[in-house]
C-alpha cells in the first residue's frame, strides 16, 4: 500500500507542477472571502480518487473538495490535493499534496509531496523518510535555540479569537519563526528537523493527517493545545517531546477549543 501511495502522490504532484505556471485569475474560485480553490485542486483530487477507487474499490475516501464517501470500509483515505493553495496560485514553492491512510481509525501510512521542491516525505510502520532517507525530529531542548513554524488559517477564517495572541507570547522566546503556508510542509519540516516545532489552530483533518503521522514516526509528539489527542479540533502542537512540554505552557488557562 505504501508503494502505491508513493507512486500516486508523485503522479498527483506532477499535475500540480505542470499546471501551476498556467494558472490565471479565471481558474480561481472562493470558498470564503480569503479561501482560494483552483481548478487544479479539483483536478488533482479527482485524479487521486479515481486511482484509489480503481485499485482499492470499496475503500472510503475523505477529500477536501469532495467530502467523504460512506462505503462502511475499514480503510479511509484522507486527501488534501493542494495544501497551500494561496502559495500555489501565487507561483510560490511551498505547497504540497497530502494523503493519509487510516485503518479502523488509526493512521497506518501517510505521504506529503512538495512538487516544486521535489521532496517526498512519507511514513509507515518502519519509520519516516524524505526521498527514501530516514528522518528524525530535532534534538533541540530549549526554546531560545529553536526555530519554529506556525500559520494563520484562523485569520483566513475571520476569527477574532486567533493565533496572534499565542504568536506574540511565543515568538519572543524563540530564536526565530517561519511561515510556509502549508501545514503539511510545516509538519514534515518538524519531522526532518528543519524546524524544531509547529503550532496552529483552525485546521482540518485533511491538513494534518499525513504530516502528523510522519512527525510521530520521526520520533516527535503531536497533541492539541491541552496536551490531549483532540487535534486539530482543539489546535495542534508538533515537536520533540521536550519542546512540546515547553510550548504547552503558553496555552495553559487559555482558550481550549481553537
Amino acid at each position: 500500500m505504501i508503494t502505491f501511495l508513493k507512486e500516486l502522490i508523485l503522479s498527483a504532484g506532477k499535475i500540480c507542477r505542470e499546471q501551476q505556471p498556467l494558472l490565471t485569475s479565471s481558474d480561481v474560485d472562493f470558498k470564503g472571502k480569503k479561501d482560494l480553490v483552483t481548478r487544479t485542486d479539483k483536478q488533482v483530487e479527482d485524479f487521486i480518487i479515481h486511482a484509489i477507487q480503481k485499485t482499492y474499490p470499496g475503500h472510503d475516501i475523505f477529500g477536501e473538495e469532495t467530502g467523504r464517501t460512506h462505503n462502511s470500509s475499514d480503510y479511509l483515505w484522507i486527501i488534501d490535493p493542494i495544501d497551500g493553495t494561496t502559495s500555489f496560485f501565487h507561483q510560490q514553492p511551498f505547497y504540497s499534496v497530502s494523503i493519509a491512510i487510516q485503518h479502523h481509525g488509526e493512521t497506518i501510512c501517510g505521504a506529503v509531496y512538495a512538487p516544486a521542491l521535489d521532496e517526498l516525505f512519507y511514513a509507515d510502520k518502519t519509520g519516516a523518510f524524505l526521498n527514501h532517507k530516514p528522518i528524525r525530529v530535532s534534538s533541540t531542548r530549549c526554546l531560545e535555540d529553536s526555530v519554529m513554524a506556525t500559520g494563520f488559517a484562523c485569520l483566513r477564517d475571520g476569527r477574532t479569537d486567533n493565533n496572534l495572541r499565542y504568536f506574540n507570547k511565543i515568538v519572543p522566546d524563540l530564536r526565530d519563526i517561519r511561515r510556509y503556508g502549508s501545514a503539511a510542509i510545516d509538519l514534515c519540516y518538524v519531522a526532518c528537523a528543519r524546524v524544531d516545532g509547529f503550532w496552529e489552530m483552525s485546521l482540518n483533518p485533511y491538513d494534518i493527517a499525513a504530516g502528523a503521522f510522519i512527525v510521530e514516526k520521526a520520533g516527535g509528539s503531536v497533541c492539541d493545545f491541552n496536551g490531549g489527542t483532540h487535534f486539530p479540533d482543539q489546535g495542534i502542537i508538533a515537536a520533540p517531546f521536550q519542546l512540546q512540554k515547553l510550548l504547552l505552557a503558553y496555552f495553559e488557562g487559555e482558550q481550549t477549543t481553537p
